[in-house]
């Protein structure tokens, strides 16, 4: 089974403090020099090792075990594949916002790990220096990331910029993922699940749970409140319907904010809670029977409803989902032009990379890596492992997974297609490699300039610190005569 991130979180990697350093060495030698990586990830968001035997993944082409933590094994392998000596100051993050908030006080990283629109933001504001051309040489055998990265994964980050620079020339993706509704199928229609309008429909009051950020709420209120435009015929047959959706899906304009702002209203009334991390055990216990989820989170808390005899469901909702990304950027000012610093950096990217490696993370944070491993089947072998039948099963179903191992428009061939149980096409599986019709519809949310995240920010403050729909009648009644009292006051003052 999947840990997930946070079962992870007994690790000694932190002990009281939010942000934590390690520091680790293939070799306790004076002698030699030694190149200092300062790393800086999200907590609980790579393998610390110490498994448990039984833990051993059982693959066809080999047992995988996490035994030492992977900047152990990463110094190891440098050491031997470069003859260069690494100590990895090692921290971590709670939030973009945080990992933001340390730059700007004076923190200082080789090589941080951000989410899709912080990375947009660092790079717009030449934060970021870009990725060597040997780092993308495809005859190094030891580039796994340029080798192995899914092609579906690597076209987005080649068609996106930012001020006319790739994504692709800055960015190494590491996890990625979509936006959902995790449900109870006892309690909620699979329908209703599959909509964003789910958040505040009366028939499941207090038993819906929603994401306490204004990002990820926002873009569930924009797919609530255009549905009509987004599921309609002509919008889902446009030429342009992907650019189209993802404009749509970031749309900041006044009219829009209004009306995600009065739906968010609506919804914070209808709502069990606002969540960061609680949602997982509040669907796991039955508190509520819904809730919004990233698919990393959503098959955590599948798995442990599973252990319990609970089984839950995952559901992407039929306007839009959102994709979001995790990856690795070097910054400037840490980097600082050290030639030693960069390719120790790029090569922890590319040890990471590599498909035991990758299965190694994926196992122990529970994500989906953007890695799908080009020539070696592994990873692709896992997923099999993880979520394919058994031969005794009949219930099953055929589930394509061609989009994002293979190369190619029209991704044809069985090579990738794995023989799950029919359950899986909504639960694990499903959530962790969405089918190609979900990503259909998934759009990315861009980083907003100073203006707009103003305006959403006061937004947000005004739906989770002002609710206008709490106001009482008599509130109301009560105002309207202040008004009228105002307003014959200044009357008989201009007529005097």
């Amino acid at each position: 089974m999947l840990r997930g991130r946070a079962v992870c979180m007994a690790i000694a990697l932190c002990i009281s403090s939010s942000v934590c350093s390690m520091a680790v060495s293939a070799s306790d030698s004076k002698d030699e020099k030694e190149v200092t990586l300062r790393i800086c990830n999200w907590e609980e968001y790579i393998d610390l090792g110490d498994w448990d035997e039984e833990e051993t993944i059982d693959l066809d082409s080999g047992d995988i075990i996490g035994e030492n933590t992977m900047m152990e094994d990463f110094t190891e392998w440098y050491y031997e594949t470069y003859g260069i000596r690494v100590k990895i100051e090692y921290s971590t993050f709670g939030t973009n916002e945080d990992l933001y908030n340390m730059l700007t006080l004076g923190d200082t990283y080789d090589l941080v790990c951000p989410s899709e629109y912080m990375i947009m933001k660092l790079l717009t504001e030449d934060q970021l220096m870009p990725l060597s051309e040997e780092f993308f040489d495809t005859s190094d055998q030891n580039n796994y990331y340029t080798n192995g990265v899914s092609p579906y994964i690597r076209d987005i980050f080649e068609e996106n910029e930012i001020e006319g620079k790739p994504w692709a020339d800055y960015a190494a993706g590491y996890m990625w993922g979509i936006t959902g509704i995790v449900y109870n199928p006892e309690l909620v229609s699979e329908e209703d699940a599959s909509s964003w309008k789910l958040l505040n429909d009366p028939a499941y009051r207090r038993k819906i749970t929603l994401k306490d950020n204004v990002r990820d709420s926002y873009f569930a209120a924009v797919g609530a409140i255009k549905s009509e435009l987004l599921t309609s015929e002509e919008f889902l047959s446009a030429p342009d319907y992907q650019k189209r959706l993802e404009e749509e899906m970031n749309d900041t304009s006044k009219e829009t904010i209004a009306k995600a702002q009065e739906y968010l209203q609506d919804v914070k009334n209808n709502a069990y809670s606002f969540e960061t991390d609680s949602g997982k055990a509040d669907m796991v216990t039955g508190k509520v029977a819904a809730n919004y989820q990233w698919s990393g989170d959503g098959v955590y808390t599948m798995d442990q409803a599973d252990e319990d005899g609970f089984p839950l469901a995952f559901a992407v909702p039929k306007e839009a989902t959102n994709i979001y990304f995790d990856g690795w950027v070097m910054l400037k000012n840490g980097i600082n032009g050290d030639f030693a610093k960069q390719h120790a950096a790029e090569a922890f990217i590319n040890f990471n990379s590599r498909p035991d490696n990758v299965i190694r993370n994926m196992y122990y944070v529970g994500y989906t890596s953007v890695i799908s491993g080009g020539d070696d089947m592994r990873i692709f072998e896992y997923a099999d492992f993880c979520y394919g039948a058994s031969k005794e099963e009949t219930d099953t179903s055929e589930y394509d997974l061609g989009y994002f191992f293979c190369e190619g428009e029209g991704n044809e061939g069985d090579e990738y297609v794995i023989t799950a149980p029919s359950d899986q096409v909504h639960r694990q599986l499903f959530a962790r490699y969405p089918t190609g019709d979900a990503m259909k519809r998934s759009a990315l949310m861009v980083s907003f300039d100073d203006e707009q995240n103003r305006a959403i920010n006061q937004m947000w403050i005004n739906v989770r610190c002002y609710n206008i729909h709490d106001v009482p009648l008599w509130a109301w009644g009560l105002a309207g005569i202040a008004v009228c009292a105002l307003a014959v006051f200044g009357v008989k003052k201009v007529r005097r």
